[in-house]
């Protein structure tokens, strides 16, 4: 795995053959700091417009692909409203329109009687994401046992249209019919991303499947932070503060 001040000097290459390359940024632990709850999160100043400035010269080939809603990653960029693939790739926003993903009744029940139930769990946190629901445990450690059995209880009782994910400090039901992988595949199926080699970071295991995607598409795949756990990455930065100095040096 290349280390931080190669994957820094790879990175920036991408412009000498902008028309070559199409970037796909996952958001929280990559873009933006983790925070103690989802909420918590910060958007530096000046980051959307660098990444509409980036956008610009890869001509438009610049995506979010992110675990939060499309909706929410709007908000936190505005004005600017970048492709994007939410909620793990169930939505995706690219040239042929929105695809959306939304909750059955049943669904919105179920995220009623998980809420409940959680008021019993000091310090774990229920974030509705409308067809995707996502239990976060970092500020109340001790329950991880004991809600990975519950959600995995909630998985059953959701049945075979959504699926278990797990991240950093969170267990997320989701919408099965869909990966971050598989949100790359459809990008790279339409302008501007057609044709081109897909770069991809992220932090997470739910990020794995779109490394996959870039290693097999020719691309280039890189984990953002510590490599604690195993990875198909090929690269790595440090964290988001230097993701975030990439994109600002490649914008400029």
């Amino acid at each position: 795995m290349q280390d931080t001040i190669a994957t820094e000097s790879l990175l920036k290459t991408i412009l000498h053959q902008p028309d070559r390359w199409a970037l796909f940024l996952d958001i929280d632990g990559t873009l933006l700091n983790l925070a103690a709850t989802p909420d918590a999160i910060e958007v530096p100043a000046g980051l959307p417009e660098q990444l509409n400035r980036l956008s610009r010269k890869l001509g438009g080939a610049l995506a979010l692909v992110t675990g939060r809603s499309l909706a929410y990653a709007d908000t936190l960029f505005q004005p600017f409203s970048f492709p994007t693939a939410g909620l793990h790739g169930a939505e995706l926003r690219d040239g042929n329109g929105l695809q959306p993903a939304e909750a059955t009744p049943a669904f919105q029940a179920l995220k009623h009687a998980l809420t409940i139930e959680a008021e019993n769990y000091p310090g774990v946190l229920i974030e509705d994401k409308g067809a995707a629901v996502a239990a976060h445990y970092r500020l109340a450690p001790d329950y991880e046992k004991l809600l990975e059995k519950r959600m995995m209880f909630y998985a059953e009782q959701a049945g075979p249209g959504w699926a278990l994910q797990l991240g950093k400090m969170v267990f997320e039901l989701r919408p099965a019919r869909s990966s971050k992988g598989d949100a790359l595949e459809r990008f790279l199926q339409s302008a501007p991303f057609r044709g081109r080699a897909p770069v991809a970071l992220g932090d997470d295991l739910t990020d794995e499947s779109m490394f996959a995607v870039a290693n097999a598409r020719g691309g280039v795949s890189v984990r953002i932070g510590t490599v604690d756990a195993p990875t198909c990455a090929q690269a790595r930065l440090s964290s988001p503060a230097l993701v975030r100095n990439v994109i600002t040096s490649m914008a400029n």
